[in-house]
């Protein structure tokens, strides 16, 4: 593996979920009005403290390299539902481009499922411990 690749993956987990994690904490310090925004929408606000923990966790975690491929497919599938629940108003340029960027997030979590952390993640040593678990027996 070149230098690229191997800075390039821990690098591309921090940016793809920097995102997550800072709109999860700016929910907590505006809980009120982001549960009041959900009900507007039609969406439950009693569901933000999911939303809260998927975020920031789910996050923290892919930025870690942590049980990356379930919870990168999990936060794609937020990030798509998320997109057609608020960004669906394709008739106001703004909510188009957010709709836009929640479906390319989306894409970017789904190259994480089909590839894995890549190096510096929590996952490989994992795998290693397990890979020499099975040769120790």
């Amino acid at each position: 593996m070149s230098n690229i690749q191997t800075l390039s993956a821990p690098v591309g987990r921090v940016l793809i979920a920097t995102i997550f994690v800072m709109a999860g904490m700016n929910k907590i310090t505006g809980y009120a009005s982001t549960q009041g925004y959900m009900d507007a929408m039609g969406v439950p606000g009693g569901l933000l403290p999911l939303v809260i923990l998927l975020e920031v966790g789910g996050g923290l975690a892919i930025i870690a390299g942590w049980k990356t491929r379930p919870v990168a497919f999990a936060m794609a599938g937020f990030s798509v539902l998320s997109a057609i629940l608020f960004h669906a108003n394709f008739a106001d340029q703004n909510t188009m481009i957010m709709f836009m960027k929640n479906i390319a997030i989306a894409g970017g979590l789904l190259f994480l499922v089909a590839h894995g952390p890549g190096a510096y993640a929590l996952d490989n040593r994992t795998a290693a411990m397990r890979g020499a678990l099975a040769t120790a027996e």
